[in-house]
């Protein structure tokens, strides 16, 4: 029997139940959690998958758009192992991926604990151990309170884990529909419709040009500077002609020579209302997780007026919205197409490895291992192919020590044993 005498709440571990974990917990079962599940399971060694979740990758499969395409070429998005299927194109689709990750997820046997919800992760250092607290499970929200013990802890939960939802002066007073990005699925119900969408990153640029195809009418909010490259220079990806330069040049070089053709093949954009940044979009990114728009046909209905770009918002009122430069308008729904952001700060009992605004303080390539067997894959700003070579570095990093510690190469045992605290 495991029992557990320490100073923090006693009570507390007596009315939970406990279940040891013969290896690491993995929180999140998105692409990165199922991509370190694949190389751990490659290796023998068990580890359980939490997700709050009821399905595998739950951004994907509940809260993108139906027009939603990759935005790089499948070489640089398939995860360790497993390529993408011969037959699938370029640029899978939202469909394409989910099944993709589906089949990734039975290939490899990885079957997480859904809805399962960390209320927290806290290392004791004097068990060395880590515990996580959860509740829900697959008894349902009113299921047992359970507290998973590992000596290896993964943050799988990515960069975009909960909606940004901007304090906009009357916004709580407008009458029409008001979205996240998030919620929105196609353009068939605005059709006719007068749309604000409020971002002009890639999700705002993909909405604006789907409303637009839907015929709605439309305004993107553009309140900052933003970095429009052509998805591809040449016939090949602006993303994989970006990393081969890499390989020989300075990153400022390789910046000018992206904004030189993004100007050569687009033209100046700025005289539409979209202004780039003095920063380029390969620093920018590095520095501040703002990934550059690829175009995808977004440009084309801003030039011929489908997709109306307009400034900063200042306030809304019951059925319009008044911008900053004084301009009224009417609109009938608004789209908050305004990003996500971390939650590991209201959950994980760090603060060492992650800042407060949940994203490794060490920058790449070191953002994926800290302290006491604490891991974070998905954080690297550096999309899918960051988060497959991370995911292989920690399943090797953890299977060095775990082997070492059993003694053996395999270990022919169940995933975890369950405990009870007396």
């Amino acid at each position: 029997m495991f029992k557990l005498t320490s100073s923090h709440n006693e009570e507390d571990l007596v009315a939970r139940r406990c279940e040891w974990v013969n290896g690491p917990v993995i929180v999140g079962a998105g692409p990165s959690g199922l991509a370190v599940g694949a190389c751990l399971k490659e290796q023998g060694v068990p580890f359980v998958v939490l997700d709050r979740a009821n399905c595998i990758a739950s951004l994907w499969q509940k809260r993108t758009y139906d027009r939603v395409k990759l935005h790089l070429p499948k070489n640089f998005c398939q995860l360790p192992k497993m390529p993408f299927p011969e037959s699938y194109p370029e640029y899978p689709t939202k469909s394409q991926f989910i099944t993709y990750l589906e089949s990734y997820a039975k290939h490899f046997g990885i079957e997480p604990e859904f809805n399962t919800s960390v209320q927290s992760a806290r290392y004791e250092n004097a068990f060395g151990l880590w515990r996580v607290k959860t509740t829900g499970h697959a008894e349902g929200p009113d299921g047992p309170e359970v507290e998973y013990l590992c000596r290896w802890l993964v943050v799988a939960t990515g960069e975009n884990a909960e909606c940004v939802v901007p304090d906009i002066d009357g916004l709580a007073h407008f009458g029409g529909k008001v979205i996240h990005s998030s919620e929105y699925k196609t353009g068939e119900s605005f059709r006719g419709q007068k749309v604000l969408v409020v971002g002009c990153g890639n999700s705002g640029m993909e909405v604006s040009l789907d409303l637009a195809n839907h015929n709605a009418q439309p305004s993107m909010v553009c309140r900052n500077s933003v970095h429009i490259l052509p998805r591809e220079i040449m016939r090949k990806s602006t993303f994989e002609l970006a990393m081969f330069l890499m390989r020989w040049i300075p990153l400022w070089l390789v910046d000018k020579i992206l904004i030189f053709f993004a100007w050569l093949i687009l033209g100046n954009v700025e005289k539409y209302g979209l202004k780039r940044p003095k920063t380029g979009p390969l620093e920018l990114k590095n520095e501040h997780g703002k990934s550059p728009v690829l175009d995808i046909g977004a440009l084309a209905k801003i030039r011929s007026g489908d997709i109306k770009v307009v400034p900063g918002i200042k306030s809304f009122y019951a059925n319009s919205v008044e911008l900053v430069n004084g301009v009224a308008m009417e609109v009938d729904s608004v789209i908050l197409a305004t990003g996500y952001h971390s939650n590991v700060p209201s959950w994980l009992q760090d603060g060492e490895f992650f800042n407060k605004n949940g994203m490794p303080k060490s920058p790449f390539p070191n953002a994926w291992k800290g302290k006491s067997g604490l891991y974070a894959v998905g954080f690297t700003r550096r999309g899918l192919a960051g988060a497959s070579l991370d995911a292989v570095k920690i399943a090797e990093d953890i299977c060095r020590v775990w082997k070492k510690e059993t003694k053996q190469k395999k270990l022919n045992a169940p995933r975890f044993r369950r405990c009870f605290t007396t």
